[in-house]
């Protein structure tokens, strides 16, 4: 048990206060408090807002039991412990990519507040656009505690200048806590910006004021800003497919969902900082030039979510074992466009539904829309994380008599109360009761659909480490790909700060002990013999990097594999499947320094996976897969025009920089926000065609070029395995390191070709413009953006390059 006190002595005079309250923004978790050895209230969950009346003048409405009218509060005690069932973050007690740190304590802003006549708790706004009229409008909810015993009249008056738009309102208040809803319609002469996702257009707001002027007197300004974006899931049946389709629009467009899954980035919540005065990336040119270390924090959050939209990302799904995020996360989304699915807390277990509990879980659900909802970033509340699919698939062998019992309380839990309680907050976003999901199949099978990973219909989460990840067969042609992923290993540089020497070695007990995934290690392994060599290096501390370096090739290997299919998926109905129109790998961030599925590691770095990401998300990218012997290419496009193009296709033997043969495919048409076969050829008559070539000998590389500027990442198809490759040669690459403004400029130079080419400057934050490419050509120009003051010198200090070939 852990007591938390503070004596102070009030700024202010109690007595000139008609109610005065103890507000606890975040309680972690069963906890006790008191005023003077007085107790106020008691909490037991982690994500409820706690407000206790410590006094409350003669006349209010509401009375505190226990008033105080001393002007000084001697102490307030706050007494924290273990309890029974609580609502907490339940990651904290350890997950298959995360320690057991359960934290208690005061972990959200604590204040006391004290006013007259009323008080503004909540302020919300969300858009709606009406089709018939062609017009947006705004509906404003402010929720008020009213202390006065009688009703306060007044005036409302919302202005957004740059919309030429003011409405003043006559509202009436009335003793208690109630809500006033207005509705704002937008001048019509006026044009309005969407908010778009990263990628699709811009995320426009508008600064907007709304002043309450009442009879008792003072006025409320609050200042906001106005988004409108409107969001669809569209279930609707598929010409030449059973089931339904699962897809997003935004503004009246369907648009793909490229991403991952968002996890707390700590164990330790106070340590995900958001500093403005850092936002956004810091300009390195105003770092000193030479190599002086400074103090100097960056922003996490920021900085992770930054990364999530330069990878290409447009969404994020905050999975429901952790935390609802602080507000300047979601801030951060509304502004660089990316999407949030967010998942309500609970997730692979199975839940009480006592009226006690209920009321708990009624409160947190209201306090954390209403906290919400304004952001247009978040499209999507989902009742909880797999606990459909657990109840269907019985995960905790519930005897069948008692099965109807369980179902009975998921639906009372998640749909009577929880989905009850958000359709009536918000009317602005669709809800889904669970992921995955057969989303409306499963409401028609009462909820818990027999299938809930049914390919026809809602999302799927997809495991599979045995099967060969290079296999595209292996995946579900699935409406939504909302989990699926493979682990690696963060860098030696990652580890080497919280690990000893006698750590270093991948079968040390500290290996072990990172490792939470049953086998996870081994699994790991057995993906990278299926395709490359292992490492037989004597040296234990190579042999361990090596390791870390192939782990993060295979990653970034499977996860491009799976998701490439999911893109080239979204056009096409094969055997009743496809319309694919979502890919959230798992997971983008790391809690710890540990193996895990992220792509980013523990303190930001760019795993190869998120280098990946980077071109696998590709607003346009040429794909390609083989299907008995045929080669073909797809261009995928997230474009919102149809564009003429030319696709290049290069082959080249391993033993030589020069291509083998060239073929250029003029005016090939890839349309717009879609994905259609744009090359067919079998691997036969290609080999035939590039003469002195084999499988084994050579790789095909290719890439979509066109006016303007346009142009796509260059892609590879590997025609064997890696460690069948004929004439793979050591190569030399060296590096020259140079300063433009506030970036870095590497300049590579290879004497063969380099499959993989990793550059990694150890601790120095920043990343590359590309990393874990294939190298072939002779030179290449890659960018590195430091997120902290650096230097040539440093930066030629800590470089390590590796490529495929330097693993022994």
């Amino acid at each position: 048990n852990w007591t938390y006190s503070r004596t102070f002595k009030t700024p202010f005079d109690v007595r000139k206060w008609q109610k005065v309250n103890l507000v606890f923004e975040g309680v972690d978790t069963v906890a006790q408090i008191l005023i003077n050895n007085i107790t106020l209230g008691r909490t037991d969950n982690m994500f409820n807002r706690y407000v206790s009346t410590v006094f409350c003048s003669e006349g209010a409405s509401v009375f505190s039991s226990k008033p105080f009218c001393a002007e000084h509060f001697q102490c307030i005690q706050i007494h924290i412990k273990i309890g029974p069932r609580v609502q907490k973050e339940q990651c904290s007690f350890s997950w298959d990519w995360g320690p057991s740190f359960p934290t208690q304590g005061i972990w959200k802003d604590v204040r006391i507040e004290a006013y007259n006549d009323y008080h503004l708790i909540y302020f919300s706004l969300t858009s709606f656009f009406e089709k018939s009229a062609q017009q947006w409008s705004l509906e404003i909810e402010s929720i008020f505690d009213v202390v006065s015993s009688k009703p306060i009249a007044g005036l409302v008056t919302v202005n957004i200048p740059k919309l030429q738009t003011r409405q003043t309102f006559s509202v009436k208040l009335q003793p208690g806590e109630g809500s006033i809803v207005l509705l704002v319609n937008i001048n019509k002469s006026s044009t309005v910006e969407a908010w778009w996702p990263n990628g699709h257009g811009k995320q426009t707001g508008y600064n907007m004021t709304t002043t309450f002027i009442m009879e008792a007197g003072y006025q409320i300004e609050k200042s906001s800003k106005a988004y409108f974006r409107t969001v669809e899931l569209v279930q609707e049946p598929i010409p030449g497919s059973p089931g339904l389709s699962f897809y997003f629009r935004i503004n009246g467009r369907p648009i793909f969902i490229k991403g991952s899954n968002w996890i707390p980035a700590d164990s330790f919540q106070d340590r995900v900082t958001y500093d403005t005065a850092l936002h956004p990336y810091p300009n390195p040119s105003h770092f000193h030039k030479s190599c002086i270390n400074f103090l100097f924090v960056f922003d996490r959050l920021w900085l992770l979510l930054k990364s999530a939209a330069d990878a290409n990302m447009n969404a994020l799904r905050v999975w429901g074992g952790g935390v609802y995020e602080q507000d300047e996360f979601y801030d951060i989304c509304d502004e660089i466009g990316i999407m949030i699915w967010q998942d309500f807390m609970f997730a692979c277990a199975l839940y009480p539904t006592d009226q006690y509990y209920l009321e708990s879980i009624r409160a947190e659900v209201s306090h954390q829309v209403r906290r919400l909802k304004s952001h247009p970033s978040i499209i999507l509340w989902s009742g909880n994380n797999e606990n459909e699919a657990a109840i269907a698939s019985n995960w905790f062998s519930i005897p069948y008599a008692d099965r109807e019992v369980y179902i009975k309380d998921y639906v009372m839990l998640y749909v009577k109360n929880i989905r009850e309680i958000v359709l009536t907050e918000d009317k602005s976003r669709p809800f889904i009761a669970s992921s995955p999901t057969n989303g409306l199949e499963s409401v028609k099978e009462g909820w818990v659909s027999q299938n809930p990973y049914d390919t026809h219909y809602g999302d799927t989460h997809f495991y599979d480490y045995s099967s060969d990840c290079w296999n595209w067969t292996v995946y579900p042609k699935t409406r939504f790909a909302s989990e699926y992923g493979f682990q690696s290993w963060p860098s030696f540089s990652t580890i080497e700060k919280i690990s000893s020497t006698e750590d270093w070695s991948y079968t040390s007990n500290f290996s072990l002990h990172r490792q939470h995934h049953e086998n996870g290690n081994d699994q790991m392994l057995q993906q990278i013999g299926y395709h490359f060599k292992l490492p037989q290096s004597t040296d234990p501390i190579k042999k361990l990097k090596d390791t870390i370096y192939l782990t993060q090739v295979m990653q970034a290997q499977c996860i491009k594999t799976e998701t490439e299919f999911y893109r080239f998926s979204q056009s096409e109905i094969i055997k009743g499947e496809g319309h694919t129109m979502g890919a959230l790998y798992w997971q983008l961030n790391d809690i710890w320094q540990a193996p895990s599925w992220a792509s980013l590691e523990y303190g930001g770095k760019w795993k190869l996976l998120h280098y990946f990401a980077q071109n696998f998300f590709a607003p346009l990218l040429p794909v390609a897969y083989e299907d008995k012997g045929v080669l073909y290419i797809y261009g995928v496009s997230d474009l919102h025009a149809d564009h003429k193009l030319t696709l290049r296709v290069v082959v080249h033997s391993w033993s030589s920089l020069e291509p083998v043969c060239t073929l250029a495919k003029e005016g090939v048409t890839v349309k717009a926000q879609s994905a259609v076969p744009i090359y067919k050829e079998s691997i036969d008559d290609l080999l035939e065609r590039c003469r002195n070539c084999t499988r084994k000998s050579c790789v095909i590389t290719f890439c979509l070029v066109g006016e303007g500027g346009l142009q796509s990442p260059t892609n590879h198809h590997f025609l064997s395995s890696l460690k069948d490759a004929v004439g793979l040669e050591k190569s030399h690459i060296s590096a020259s390191v140079s300063q433009q403004d506030d970036i870095y400029i590497f300049v590579l130079h290879t004497t063969a070709i380099a499959p993989f080419v990793s550059l990694d400057v150890g601790s120095i934050k920043g990343r590359f413009s590309d990393n874990g490419f294939l190298m072939t050509e002779q030179k290449k120009v890659v960018v590195f953006y430091p997120w902290e003051p650096t230097c040539v010198e440093e930066l030629e200090k800590s470089l390590t390059l590796t490529s495929l070939v330097d693993v022994v």
